[in-house]
C-alpha cells in the first residue's frame, strides 16, 4: 500500500514538473518571439534611417544640379538673346560639364547612385516589414498556445500554485485593410 501510494505521489510529482517545465519553455518562447519584433524593429529603423541619409544626399546633390543647370541655361538664353556666342557657348559647355561630370560624381560617392541605393532600401523595407508582420504572429500565436495550455485542467491548477506561470501578454496588432489604406496615404517630406 505504502509503493503504491509512493508511485502515486511521485506520479503527481512528476506530472507537476512536466507541465512546469512545459508552461516556463512556453513563456521562453513567447519572450524568444518578442526579442524577434524588437531586432525586426530595429532593423526597420536602420533601413529607414539609410534611405532618409541616402535620399537627402541625392537630393542635396540633385538640387546643386539642378541649380547649376538652371543658371547655366538661364546664361545660355540670355547670351543667345543678346546674340553673345561666346558667352552662350561657355555656359552649354558648363551644361555639358556637369552632363559628363556626373558619371564621374556617381563613381566617386557610389551613395549618390541614389536611384540603385533608394530602390534597395525601398526593397528591405518592404522585406523588413514582411519579416516584421512574421515575427509579430509568430509572438502571437506563441501566446494563444501557452494561453491555451496554462487554460487546461490541470495545468491552470498547477498555475493557480505558481504565479510564476501566470504571465500576461499583450498582443501585436497585425494590421487590417484599414492600416493598408492608411499607410498607402503616407508622404515623406524632407
Amino acid at each position: 500500500m505504502t509503493i503504491l501510494f509512493v508511485i502515486i505521489v511521485l506520479a503527481i510529482f512528476a506530472f507537476f514538473i512536466g507541465v512546469y517545465n512545459r508552461l516556463i519553455r512556453m513563456i521562453e518562447a513567447v519572450s524568444n518571439n518578442e526579442r524577434q519584433i524588437d531586432i525586426q524593429l530595429d532593423r526597420r529603423y536602420k533601413v529607414f534611417e539609410s534611405l532618409i541619409e541616402v535620399v537627402k544626399k541625392y537630393m542635396d546633390y540633385e538640387k546643386t544640379t539642378l541649380k547649376d543647370v538652371v543658371a547655366l541655361r538661364n546664361q545660355a538664353q540670355n547670351a543667345k538673346a543678346s546674340g553673345d556666342d561666346t558667352a552662350r557657348i561657355a555656359a552649354e559647355n558648363g551644361i555639358s560639364q556637369i552632363a559628363s561630370g556626373i558619371n564621374l560624381v556617381f563613381e566617386q560617392y557610389p551613395d549618390l547612385k541614389a536611384n540603385q541605393n533608394v530602390l534597395q532600401l525601398q526593397e528591405e523595407i518592404v522585406s523588413t516589414e514582411n519579416k516584421l508582420t512574421f515575427s509579430k504572429q509568430a509572438f502571437n500565436d506563441s501566446i494563444e498556445r501557452y494561453n491555451a495550455e496554462k487554460k487546461s485542467f490541470f495545468q491552470s491548477m498547477i498555475v493557480g500554485l505558481c504565479s510564476k506561470l501566470d504571465k500576461q501578454f499583450a498582443y501585436w496588432n497585425l494590421g487590417g485593410a484599414d492600416k493598408i489604406a492608411e499607410k498607402e496615404s503616407y508622404t515623406v517630406k524632407l
